[in-house]
């Protein structure tokens, strides 16, 4: 019978957790190895949404994204959203496992499978990671376009890949349309902090998932374009792809993504 252990030796394959932030809150945050795996759901958040979708099936394991917990919590009641959760994930006695930052980084994770989806050639790390011997670990991802392309033909690109409905305000742009594009750094979620690190190497173009006001003026003003899809399109993604890893991986366990998560963000 599949257990929990079994997930994670699995899931720290393609995602080692040590190549998380040292700030993030990864590996398994809730149950035991030993526990039973023959249900496991995928979601990008634990939500109440995800929380009754995998105790209504069943699921013995939630491999999530997002960490739950994330931060030190003082106490675990029902007074507060998390709380709440985590009370009704033990109950059902269902795991929570994440990877977050780790599968950021990895050699196969979001920012690598991103930059392929872009059509990216010549794809390394935007920044690469000082703890590892392997040159493909790090955050974020930079690459060529095969030829040049305007900043809303990229744009397009990205929509097209991820599958995105292209409803007035899905895609948020920085640049003019016909901004030329021809090397594009990637960071899935919220990577405008990496602004300054696809200039330095050159790019006309950064793909993210979201960024703050002020990092949108400060792109405009160096003349960089910027691609918004939004936080939950730019990873969501990566969460049906990692629930056919595991399926593969596993024998005897049943593995699906979040049928019922949904982005919190909807267009007019």
């Amino acid at each position: 019978m599949p257990t929990i252990g079994d997930a994670v030796k699995c899931l720290e394959q393609i995602a080692p957790t040590a190549l998380a932030e040292e700030w993030d809150n990864v590996g398994l945050l809730v149950g035991g190895p030993s526990w039973s795996a023959r249900r496991v759901m995928t979601c990008l958040t634990i939500t109440p949404s995800t929380v009754t979708e995998a105790i209504e099936q069943k699921a013995n394991l939630i491999v999530t994204h997002h960490p739950l917990p994330f931060r030190p919590l003082r106490a675990i009641t029902t007074e507060t959203t998390a709380g709440r959760m985590l009370l009704d994930l033990i109950a059902a006695k269902i795991g929570v496992f994440s990877s977050h930052t780790a599968y950021d980084s990895a050699n196969a994770g979001i920012n690598q499978h991103l930059a392929i989806g872009l059509g990216l050639q010549q794809i390394e790390p935007l920044i690469p990671s000082s703890n590892e011997a392997s040159s493909d670990v790090g955050s974020g991802r930079v690459g060529h376009v095969g030829e040049q392309l305007t900043l809303r033909e990229m744009a397009d690109r990205l929509s097209s890949f991820l599958d995105i409905n292209n409803a007035p305000g899905r895609t948020h742009l920085v640049g003019a349309d016909e901004h030329p594009v021809t090397r594009v750094a990637v960071a899935c979620g919220s990577g405008g902090s990496l602004l300054e690190a696809a200039i330095s190497k050159k790019c006309d173009c950064l793909v993210t998932g979201e960024a703050s006001f002020h990092t949108c003026l400060e792109a405009e003003a160096r003349g960089v374009g910027l691609i918004l899809p939004g936080h939950f399109a730019s990873e969501q993604f990566a969460m049906l792809s990692l629930a056919d890893y595991l399926s593969d991986q596993l024998s005897g366990i049943e593995v699906w993504a979040s049928r019922t998560e949904r982005d919190p963000l909807r267009s007019l």
